[in-house]
């Protein structure tokens, strides 16, 4: 599956003088997320108003997916671990591929990362919806794979990003899901765990 991204692409350029300059902060972004209604991997209806009050993380995945999608859930899990201490922090993942993933889909999804019910949520509905929201909402590319040759897995275009979204319902962030590997190991490593720093700092920034 190729990562698409909608996203500004900053470059930066370095300039003339004497010596380095620090890296910029990262933009606060201004994107309301809004009204939706979606079912959790419970059967319970979910909407923007069950999460006002908490920062919240979001991410989009498909269970089926063969590319990125594990590692991005794999980071989602390794953020639950370290916010743990944090009940205000939450996690949510929308399904691109909501008719092939259904509640039991979805339910085998999360308890196979160790999903707490209560702080990781896994929504699912319309398809057209889900992909408005990710497309319009959190300002990302999502669509479906017309390339030849698509094999089960790869049916779905979208990016691998981590989404911080405010207690108002407002993303103010985005982060990436998973090292870039194009980069040798050791600086694929420091540049995710730098990217991670910057995003557990925008959460701390949020709860305050």
């Amino acid at each position: 599956m190729r990562p698409l991204l909608l996203l500004p692409i900053v470059a930066l350029l370095a300039g003339c003088g004497a010596g380095a300059r620090p890296d910029p902060p990262d933009p606060l972004l201004d994107y309301p997320v809004g009204a939706f209604s979606l079912t959790e991997r419970s059967g319970k209806a979910v909407t923007e108003k069950d999460l006002k009050g908490s920062v919240w993380v979001a991410s989009f995945v498909f269970t089926r997916c063969t590319g990125p999608c594990p590692a991005v859930a794999a980071t989602v899990a390794r953020l639950q671990a370290e916010f743990k201490g944090e009940p205000r922090v939450k996690f949510v993942t929308f399904t691109v591929d909501p008719k092939r993933d259904d509640l039991a889909a979805l339910n085998t999804y999360a308890n196979t990362r160790g999903a707490d019910p209560d702080r990781w949520w896994f929504l699912t509905g319309d398809e057209e919806t889900i992909h408005a929201l990710h497309r319009d909402r959190f300002k990302q590319a999502v669509g479906h794979n017309t390339g030849p040759g698509v094999q089960p897995g790869d049916e779905f275009l979208h990016t691998p990003r981590l989404s911080v979204v405010d207690r108002d319902g407002v993303v103010r962030g985005v982060y990436d899901g998973l090292r870039n590997e194009r980069l040798p190991p050791a600086e694929a490593d420091a540049a995710f765990e730098a990217n991670l720093g910057r995003l557990k700092a925008r959460v701390a920034e949020l709860l305050r």
